[in-house]
Parts: structure tokens; sequence; C-alpha cells
């Protein structure tokens, strides 16, 4: 058998190390492929890596039609629209099954003041009333920074934006963004810091889920500071969805090993 990990997150790699560890306990052999974007860092996996995406390959139905890949695990982030439409459109075409993590979304606690937008040019049109903005929601387009160069030029008080990622942006960021190279998880400790700090106002993030990142909404709760947070996408519908990475794990080696 021969399984396919769309990955890029953590739950991602786990998966794929618990997966490896599984298969050599087996007496089912189980290849596992993992594929990540390579946009950020190469994971440490006993596996064949597939790194940029599969355009190289002449797409992603063509490659597993090309390595006779057996079941499709999308592990991607839960805004990979693109990725995950991809993925089901593949499965469909090849006939076999694509899983689907769906990692559960933060839900809004006591004392939260959460700001929800379907984009962000409605996001936009809100966040200009705010002088010292945090934004933590991973790559920025170009879009997305000309409309922050808007704000600036027509704010009657100037605003500072500043930019957690984990790579530097491919666009050039405007003279009020301040760039922050870095990687989670993040602690409660220092994510208040930071934004007392930077004396934040306003907390820019995507409904991401997990743990790793939850912290600054913590924090954002503590200091009385508004979330302007961005819905996830809707997804195409996929073969099966597990909430949890367990619940996957535990249907990959019931049904492959």
């Amino acid at each position: 058998m021969k399984l396919l990990i769309l990955g890029g997150t953590g739950d991602a790699r786990r998966l794929a190390q618990a997966l490896i560890k599984s298969a050599k306990l087996s007496l089912r052999p189980l290849e596992i492929i993992y594929s990540v974007a390579g946009l950020v860092r190469h994971p440490q996996l006993e596996c064949e890596i597939v790194s940029g995406g599969f355009t190289p390959f002449g797409g992603l139905a063509v490659y597993i039609r090309q390595r006779n890949i057996d079941a499709l695990l999308d592990c991607t982030h839960p805004y990979a629209l693109v990725m995950s439409s991809n993925a089901v459109t593949a499965a469909a075409e090849t006939g076999i099954p694509c899983w689907r993590l769906d990692r559960p979304a933060w839900q809004k606690q006591p004392g939260d003041d959460w700001r929800i937008f379907s984009g962000w040019d409605e996001l936009l049109e809100q966040v200009a009333q705010y002088r010292s903005v945090f934004i933590s929601s991973g790559q920025l387009s170009d879009s997305v920074l000309e409309g922050f160069k808007g704000i600036i030029s027509e704010a009657e008080e100037p605003q500072s934006q500043l930019l957690r990622t984990a790579i530097a942006s491919v666009h050039e960021l405007p003279s009020s963004m301040q760039w922050l190279k870095a990687i989670g998880p993040f602690e409660l400790e220092d994510e208040l810091a930071l934004m007392q700090e930077h004396r934040i106002d306003c907390l820019i993030s995507k409904n991401s889920g997990g743990q790793a990142t939850e912290a600054k909404l913590e924090a954002a709760r503590i200091l009385s500071i508004p979330v302007l947070m961005l819905a996830r996408p809707d997804l195409p519908g996929c073969d099966w969805l597990f909430d949890t990475l367990d619940a996957l794990q535990m249907n990959i080696e019931r049904n492959f090993l």
C-alpha cells in the first residue's frame, strides 16, 4: 500500500512519523510519501518527500497514477483551499479515497472581542481605526499589502503594523509594516510581552485552530484587544473527515496495516 500525505503542518508531520513507526512493526508493507510546499523547512522524516507541489509532474492526478498511490491524506492548513480542492478532484479522477484532517476551529471564550470577516476586503475596511496592528495570519498577498498602503495614505493618524510570519514576504512591505520572523508554538507570556511592547490595539488572525498559536488569542483576551478574525473557507467534501489526529491514524492503521 502507498499513501500520499499532503502536509506542511505540525499535525501532518506527526501523522507521518506515527505511520512510519507503525509500518515498521507491521507485517503489511506500507509506503509513505510526504508532500510539502517547501516554503519554510523540510521535515526530518524517514520517507520520500516531495517538495514544491505537483506541477513539475503534470499535476496531482498524474502523480497519483504514476506512483500508484492507494489513498490521499489531506493534512494541509485549514485555509489551504486550493490544495484541498485539488486533492478532492484528483482523488475522484483517479478513483482513490481522500481523507482529510479537519482541525477544529477555535471557539470564542468569555471576554473575547472577535469580529468575524469573510475576506480581506471586508476586514481592511475596518482596520483603519486602529493604531498598532498585530498581523498573525500567514503570508499576505500583494493586494492585501496594497490595501494597507492605502490605509496609511488615507488615515488621519499614523498606523503601524507588526507582521509575524515564518518566512519573509515575497512582496514589498509598506513602510509602516515591521516584519517579525517566528515559528510557533508560542507561549502566553511571550505573546503578552510582544503585544505590550508594541502597544498592540488590534490582532488580525485566521481561525486556524490547534494549540501552537492559540496563546495570541488568550493574550488578546487578557489585554482586552479586539481580534479581527478571518473566517474559514468552505472546503469541498471528501470521503472522510477526522477531527483529531488520533482518529485519523487509527483508521489508517485499521484499513492499511
